[in-house]
């Protein structure tokens, strides 16, 4: 259906990709990944026929169609959300409309914004009417670049089950979500290194594929130049006698007729930086006591109490409208009960970051001069090298915050909470707008954060890197979890790892305090004082026995660690021996041996980081004083 035949492009003298080929067929479904600046959306846009390659030809099947959706600012002009998901009057017929509003209440439109003017929504909600428009179209292939990004979790769980099951051409994609890659896809392409080398599988099988080429390709390279050298060797020391000078010129010919293998240059680099670690709070950081608030008339709290304490990794489930985003504003202190109390601890300082709320930025400042704008100086070079973690690179510091899209901003309000932590941060979708990269970066850094962390996020993979406890909400209930996700899914008999985000009761729509509630509250249960002392004690012993069974499996890895080292010193030892090059077999083999056992170590060592992360996650071995 698309093919793309020795397609080069360049901007400034710098090659983006080169002698790029790709056949994709109807009904292929198709991640695209790489690094940030690799050129994936110049690429996007060549297929698209937006751009031009400098070389090569991007050829289509006659009758093919194709949808694209950008990440954001696609255009809307005076058609109501109805006429926009639609299409040209002429392309409606007497089952199109039945079918755009089945499509629209999946993605959470109500039938209050059927007839809405469209310009009136906010970015993310046109963003979902353009997607609307895709899926009504039905196109041979969808062209989507990070379509998760303005969608809540339900919704993003209606728009994968509605393309796995019910849309039936072709998909490509850029997306960060892994586990929305790994439902949908068949295979990946990666564009990286000026090249573009397709997997089959979904994204988990990438990342192990890739890993074995790359081991075997640094294999072959180390045995060529070893081959090389021998070559080499023998030439040089026999070139100048005349008994030998007809076999060291063979020697020479023999590496010049060699298909040379590439030099490997290593996985791609990961991004990488320290922050400023917060002031040390109390042990009591927050507690939330009697609170009853409602929107209108829907009564999302009656008399719960929740506390918090220092160190806390938790995660907030539940579905939407439950009261996730409503319990995160209220320790936050951005909304107020109508009865209650909220009550800080020591030294307690709270911070609060919201996907859809960014900081009051100044639009005249620079990117750089925006983030280095806190009450306390912090060097350059670190405000640098957090604004490159996200994506502000090079010259983008210098960019006006007034020019930067929606995405942009939330990132750059990301990067100054990072640069000033609060020692209490409560997140909302802290990874929307981020690349895969990004998000790891995120990870890695909160992982080193010492405050109390209290986050929502519907992306599985952060949500298992960084909690370690859960916080279940079900039409105003509190359930507290003492253990991480995987243990939330065993003891609440949970199939799918991503359903469980949204499972329990709903109290309105997915958009209560945003616009009018018409749902009708539920009763709501109301969590007692002795119950939650009784739940928080269970809590405290199902804590201790995880961390004592954590203890366990680090002492293990650890004992692993060290067999792995000293039969690598042995091996080693082997190898430098004279007599082990007396048979070339022997060399080869010990080599061998060298390299799995390498393998093996550093596989085990990573595991014991994250095992003594998760250890010191759980208390052990710090002080909890």
């Amino acid at each position: 259906m698309l093919s793309l035949s020795a397609v080069s492009k360049a901007f400034a003298g710098r090659v983006l990709f080169s002698d790029v080929t790709l056949q994709l067929n109807r009904g292929d479904r198709l991640g695209l990944v790489g690094p940030n600046g690799a050129g994936k959306t110049t690429l996007l846009s060549i297929i698209l026929g937006e751009a031009s390659p400098d070389e090569g030809k991007v050829l289509w099947e006659k009758g093919a169609t194709f949808g694209y959706l950008p990440q954001e600012s696609a255009p809307v002009g005076d058609q109501t959300v109805l006429e926009l998901t639609l299409g040209p009057p002429d392309e409606v017929n007497w089952e199109t409309e039945p079918k755009a509003k089945t499509i629209l209440r999946g993605l959470a439109f109500r039938e209050s914004d059927f007839d809405r003017p469209a310009r009136t929504l906010s970015g993310g909600w046109v963003m979902r009417a353009h997607l609307a428009r895709l899926l009504v179209m039905e196109p041979d292939l969808l062209l989507l670049d990070e379509p998760t990004n303005h969608l809540d979790l339900e919704s993003l769980l209606w728009f994968q089950e509605y393309l796995k099951r019910r849309y039936g051409g072709a998909i490509l994609m850029i997306s960060h979500d892994r586990e929305f890659l790994n439902y949908l896809i068949d295979g990946i392409i990666e564009l990286g290194r000026q090249k573009l080398t397709r997997y089959r599988g979904n994204y988990d099988d990438y990342v192990l594929e890739k890993e074995a080429r790359e081991v075997i390709h640094a294999q072959a390279y180390e045995n060529q130049q070893k081959e090389i050298g021998k070559l080499q060797d023998f030439a040089d020391r026999f070139r100048a006698k005349a008994s030998k000078a007809a076999q060291a010129q063979s020697k020479l010919k023999q590496i010049d007729r060699m298909e040379k293998i590439e030099a490997p240059l290593g996985s791609e680099k990961k991004i990488a930086f320290r922050f400023p670690q917060p002031p040390r709070s109390g042990q009591r950081v927050c507690a939330l006591k009697n609170i009853h608030f409602a929107y209108d008339q829907v009564h999302v709290y009656e008399g719960m109490d929740y506390e918090l304490e220092r160190g806390q990794r938790t995660v907030l489930v539940g579905p939407n409208g439950a009261g996730k985003s409503t319990l995160l504003k209220l320790l936050a202190g951005v909304l107020q009960p109508q009865q209650g109390a909220r009550e800080l601890g020591h030294n307690v300082k709270a911070g609060y970051f919201s996907q859809y709320r960014h900081e009051m930025f100044n639009m005249e400042r620079t990117v750089l001069e925006e983030a280095m704008d806190l009450p306390e100086r912090v060097p350059e070079q670190m405000a640098r090298s957090i604004l490159g973690a996200f994506l502000f690179r090079g010259d983008d510091v210098f960019k006006p915050v007034a020019v930067l899209s929606g995405g942009e901003k939330t990132r750059l309000a990301l990067c100054k909470m990072l640069l000033a932590p609060p020692n209490l941060l409560l997140m909302d979708e802290p990874t929307t707008h981020l690349d895969i990269g990004s998000i790891d970066a995120l990870a890695n850094a909160l992982k080193e954060y010492e405050g109390t962390l209290i986050f929502i996020s519907h992306d599985v993979y952060f949500i298992r890197a960084m909690a370690t406890t859960v916080l279940h909400i079900s039409a105003g209930k509190l359930t507290p979890y003492a253990g991480n996700y995987q243990y939330y899914l065993d003891k609440a008999n949970a199939g799918n790892e991503r359903q469980a985000l949204t499972a329990g009761e709903k109290l309105t729509d997915s958009r209560a305090g945003e616009s009018t509630v018409t749902a009708a509250a539920p009763k709501v249960s109301v969590f007692k004082t002795k119950e939650q002392k009784r739940a928080e004690a269970e809590a405290r012993q199902a804590r201790s026995k995880l961390r004592k069974e954590q203890e366990e499996k680090t002492n293990l890895i650890e004992r692993e660690v060290s067999k792995l080292e000293e039969k690598l010193r042995q091996l080693t030892i082997e190898m430098e021996k004279p007599e082990t090059y007396a048979s070339g077999s022997r060399a080869i083999d010990l080599n061998r041996q060298i390299a799995a056992t390498q393998q093996q170590l550093e596989s085990r060592q990573a595991a014991w980081e994250k095992a003594q992360e998760a250890l010191e996650a759980l208390g052990g071995g710090t002080d909890k004083g």
